[in-house]
């Protein structure tokens, strides 16, 4: 059976039509749940843009069923993020999760189902991702790297049970251990920097939290060797984005195959860590760079 997509939203209607068209176009589309949580207004001013989309959402088809849950108040995107996979993965064993402003191949939930059928036994797995960087180098079909990844991705109810919602425990954890460095991908990005921003509460992240939990336990995430998933929300029009284009990817239109060996792949992570890197060389234009990096995990 298909695993159920978990679409979350907020006041974005153009966003949304898009990322559930692609989505409908999908090999497994018919025979998939769409479950939606659609988070509530921060103010009046954004009803108008709410309302719009909730609106939209009741006449979603081509789905095997539609769950439309209307928040009553303003979650935050972390908040809505964790009790909605939370409440899901409480009734199925897996889910992908997919956010209002990425699109995707028409093998995309392929790709997902078959990665959470295969790896579903395998403990150490954390999740499967479907957002590739726009690394120059080739990089495997599939393969795995430690921690994991927020840019439409799936994990079962065994893997969810290792999120650790305290920033400050996981730092800590982080630091006895002296794997600073390693979470920072050999220090090529500040995510150590943005775990104690979300725990001085200058940001929401759920996402680094979510990577940090999988880190400390081991865990690794199964990654495409070709992007699967473009996101169109760095237009500044969602939550701590900016308009730029450096992640953009080509969404690859074919199947993929999700057999791979289960370990941590160095060589796929010396090519991610270098990009990373490269975007830390003081350039006018990687101060943008930079900051929209950090929606990634912000979000």
């Amino acid at each position: 059976m298909a695993a159920p997509i978990i679409l979350f939203t907020y006041n974005r209607p153009w966003h949304t039509r898009e990322t559930v068209t692609y989505l409908q176009r999908n090999h497994l589309a018919a025979e998939s749940e769409l479950i939606v949580y659609a988070d509530g207004p921060k103010s009046t001013a954004d009803e108008p843009l709410v309302t719009e989309l909730r609106n939209y959402l009741k006449q979603i088809n081509g789905f095997k069923r539609l769950t439309v849950i209307e928040r009553p108040e303003n979650f935050g995107l972390a908040r809505n993020i964790i009790a909605g996979v939370t409440k899901t993965l409480h009734k199925h064993d897996a889910a992908i999760v997919v956010e209002d402003d990425l699109i995707t191949s028409p093998w995309f939930l392929t790709y997902m189902n078959d990665g959470l059928t295969r790896y579903a036994g395998c403990h150490e797995v954390a999740s499967i991702h479907g957002y590739v960087y726009p690394v120059k180098q080739q990089l495997p079909e599939a393969f795995f790297i430690k921690g994991a990844d927020c840019w439409g991705w799936a994990t079962w109810k065994r893997a969810w049970k290792c999120f650790e919602p305290n920033g400050r425990l996981l730092l800590n954890k982080l630091q006895k251990s002296n794997l600073t460095y390693e979470f920072d991908f050999n220090g090529a990005y500040p995510y150590t920097p943005m775990l104690k921003d979300q725990i001085a509460g200058k940001n929401d992240s759920w996402a680094i939290r979510w990577y940090a939990s999988a880190f400390l336990n081991n865990m690794i995430t199964l990654y495409p060797g070709k992007s699967l998933v473009h996101n169109i929300g760095n237009d500044a029009s969602g939550t701590h984005s900016a308009a730029v284009s450096t992640y953009d990817t080509e969404v690859f239109q074919g199947y993929i195959d999700v057999e791979t060996e289960v370990t941590h792949n160095f060589e796929a992570f010396s090519v991610i860590a270098d990009f990373l890197r490269s975007l830390q060389q003081p350039q006018p234009a990687v101060a943008k760079k930079k900051n929209w990096l950090h929606k990634l995990f912000n979000r």
